[in-house]
C-alpha cells in the first residue's frame, strides 16, 4: 500500500512553519505561483558572501506547497548558494520519481519524506512550487561571468 504524503513531518510544517513570515530588508525576493491549483507564495532570501543568512516565504496555498516551502527555507538557511542549488536539484530530481542515493536523501533531511509524492503527479508541481521559485532566484541572481 501507498505510503501517505501527509507525513507528520508535512502536517506539522505546514501547521507550525517557522519560514512562513514578511523578512525584513530581503537581498532578493520572487513571486512563485502553481496556475494549475492556485498556490502562491513570495520567497525571500538574504544571502550575504555565498551564504544563504535566511529564507523566508509568505503567500496560501495547500498543505503540500506549504509544507514544502518551510522545509526548504529550513534546508537552505545557513547553506552557500552552491549547495542550495545542488539540494533543490536533488529535491527535484526526487519528486520526478528519480532514485536517490541514501546519502543524498540525508541531505535533504526531512524534504525527503516528500518522495512519495512523485507518485501523485498531481501534486508535484505543489511540493516543487517553492523550490522551482528558489532555483530561478538563485539562476538569476548569480554573478555573470565576465
Amino acid at each position: 500500500m501507498a505510503s501517505s504524503i501527509y507525513t507528520a513531518a508535512l502536517m506539522e510544517h505546514n501547521a507550525h512553519p517557522d519560514y512562513k513570515y514578511d523578512m525584513d530588508a530581503p537581498t532578493a525576493a520572487l513571486d512563485g505561483v502553481n496556475p494549475s491549483c492556485g498556490d502562491e507564495l513570495v520567497l525571500a532570501l538574504r544571502v550575504e558572501d555565498g551564504v544563504i543568512e535566511e529564507a523566508a516565504f509568505t503567500g496560501h496555498g495547500c498543505a503540500v506547497s506549504q509544507a514544502s516551502a518551510d522545509m526548504m527555507a529550513d534546508l537552505v538557511t545557513g547553506e552557500t548558494v552552491e549547495e542550495a542549488r545542488r539540494l533543490t536539484s536533488l529535491f527535484l530530481s526526487m519528486v520526478k520519481g528519480e532514485e536517490l542515493s541514501s546519502a543524498e536523501l540525508e541531505d535533504l533531511d526531512e524534504a525527503a519524506e516528500l518522495g512519495s509524492i512523485s507518485r501523485m503527479p498531481a501534486r508535484v508541481k505543489c511540493a516543487e512550487l517553492a523550490w522551482r521559485t528558489l532555483e530561478r532566484m538563485l539562476d538569476d541572481s548569480a554573478p555573470q561571468e565576465e
